[in-house]
């Protein structure tokens, strides 16, 4: 029996010995699976410049290309491939040759990631730690930076991955801050920030810093000065050759056209020549805002809010006539708007609409044979230039002056605090009244223009378009049973 038991031990641990050799045998043969896939992979040298570091020593491709081959050399490894991004901000992951070698590590083509230092693969933090612990670890690839001695082999190797990466965000912050603060610096000189699109109308001085007009200036010119007639964006793109309409609406936008540069949502006098004046961009921001309003609740009637009574001096308006059509109606007679109501006992009668508008369509198609007589001299900006500059110049003065006044309280600083001053209200006068004059002289030029176009587009305008256009020659229509006077807007 005894002998029996003895045999039945044997046999157990006979089968418990095969067990651990077959485990042993099974475990030598994946391991030598696992180094002879490994064997046959490729390395991946991954090497990236910047355009601010191209040149420097150590971080052109060169000279990366040629350490990271002989480190390879050194660890025996003798398939490798170069993944080269030249000239790649590593602000993001978005580059050519790293999306290639995320989709190699993906596919199980890669046993390793070196790179000269961590910042070449990536300055941001988060996309550091992505590659290294969700998409190199996970797929069995070693990452190694050859200046800081990294192994993600080991635990130490790891954790100074972390670490680097986070010193790699740190400093890409502090660039991204010394750029911006010499970003806002520039725009606060007046100088255009670069980058991004060119306005329309201007080509970008990279030796100056600024914006220069080029062949696209007149169209922009003529861009304001068509909408300000009355043309809708579409027939203004139809006219210029535009693209799109909209694009016509982004132009009459720009402050950039008055020689305003905006940054960050603040405004800033750029160095830059002008296209238009500040007076042209603001009757053109006017007149969107009143045809966003007349879309809204205005009447398409022709010369609706211009037409006034000619014997107590309210306002006319429109009304339908039975079938046969409309008529002009003095609103004194009209009991329902008492607040309009001039005289009471007006007698005015009540004219048709059509007849009254005519009359004031033929008025206006005789200014073009008064065109002649509509003098339009070309006004220079030098003058207000030069005023625009003693005016700077002299509150800088007076701003130095305060300075001094803080530090020494000297009572003659005041005087001549006070006479500097006397000084920057009489220039701004000046100024004032230049602007003025330019602006009726481009006035005149708009209605120059208008009336030239009346004849050979009136046909072809929608209503909308119509009442535009008379708004910018018409101020007022005087109506009695007699006659019809019409006052031009200038």
């Amino acid at each position: 029996m005894m002998n029996f038991f003895r045999q039945e031990k044997n046999i157990d641990l006979t089968v418990e010995k095969f067990k651990i050799l077959c485990y042993n045998e099974y475990a030598i043969l994946v391991c030598s699976l696992f180094y002879f896939w490994r064997y046959f992979m490729k390395a991946a040298i991954y090497i990236r410049v910047s355009t601010d570091a191209q040149f420097e020593e150590g971080y052109s491709v060169d000279a990366q290309k040629e350490q990271l081959t002989g480190y390879c050399i050194s660890k025996g490894i003798k398939n490798y491939d170069y993944y080269i991004d030249g000239g790649w901000s590593g602000s993001n992951i978005e580059r050519p040759e790293m999306e290639r070698l995320m989709k190699d590590v993906k596919d199980g083509k890669i046993s390793h990631v070196i790179v000269y230092k961590l910042d070449r693969l990536s300055r941001s933090q988060k996309d550091t730690l992505y590659l290294i612990e969700d998409l190199f670890m996970p797929n069995n690839v070693d990452f190694v930076s050859l200046t800081e001695s990294l192994d993600t082999s080991t635990p130490m190797g790891r954790a100074m991955i972390g670490i680097l990466a986070a010193f790699a965000q740190l400093e890409r912050e502090n660039i991204r801050m010394r750029t911006r603060m010499g970003m806002n610096e520039r725009v606060k000189d007046g100088y255009w920030m670069g980058g991004g699109r060119v306005p329309f109308g201007y080509d970008y001085d990279r030796n100056q810093g600024i914006l220069v007009p080029n062949k696209d200036a007149e169209k922009v010119r003529r861009i304001y000065d068509l909408y300000i007639q009355g043309y809708s964006p579409q027939n203004i793109a139809n006219m210029l050759g535009l693209k799109y309409d909209r694009l016509a609406i982004q132009i009459l936008k720009r402050k950039s056209n008055y020689g305003i540069i905006e940054y960050n949502g603040v405004e800033y006098q750029g160095r830059h020549e002008p296209i238009i004046s500040k007076e042209t961009y603001d009757r053109a921001m006017n007149a969107m805002i009143d045809r966003s309003i007349t879309r809204t609740y205005t009447s398409d009637y022709l010369l609706t809010g211009l037409v006034y009574c000619g014997k107590c001096g309210a306002k006319m308006r429109y009304q339908k006539w039975g079938k046969k059509g409309i008529k002009l109606v003095c609103y004194s007679q009209q009991t329902s708007k008492p607040y309009l109501i001039k005289d009471p006992d007006c007698d005015q009668d009540k004219l048709w609409a059509d007849e009254v508008e005519d009359l004031v369509v033929q008025r206006l198609f005789r200014l073009k044979e008064e065109r002649q007589q509509m003098t339009v001299v070309e006004y220079g900006s030098s003058t207000i230039e030069l005023l625009t500059c003693q005016k700077e110049e002299i509150e800088k003065k007076i701003k130095r002056l305060y300075n001094l006044y803080s530090e020494s309280v000297d009572e003659l600083l005041l005087e001549t605090i006070n006479e500097n001053k006397i000084h920057l209200e009489k220039i701004n006068n000046k100024l004032k009244n230049e602007l003025k004059q330019q602006n009726i002289i481009a006035m005149r030029r708009t209605i120059k223009d208008a009336v030239d176009n009346l004849d050979s587009q009136w046909d072809y305008m929608t209503q909308k378009e119509k009442q535009a256009l008379v708004r910018t020659l018409v101020s007022k229509v005087i109506v009695t049973d007699e006659m019809v006077k019409v006052e031009l807007a200038i």
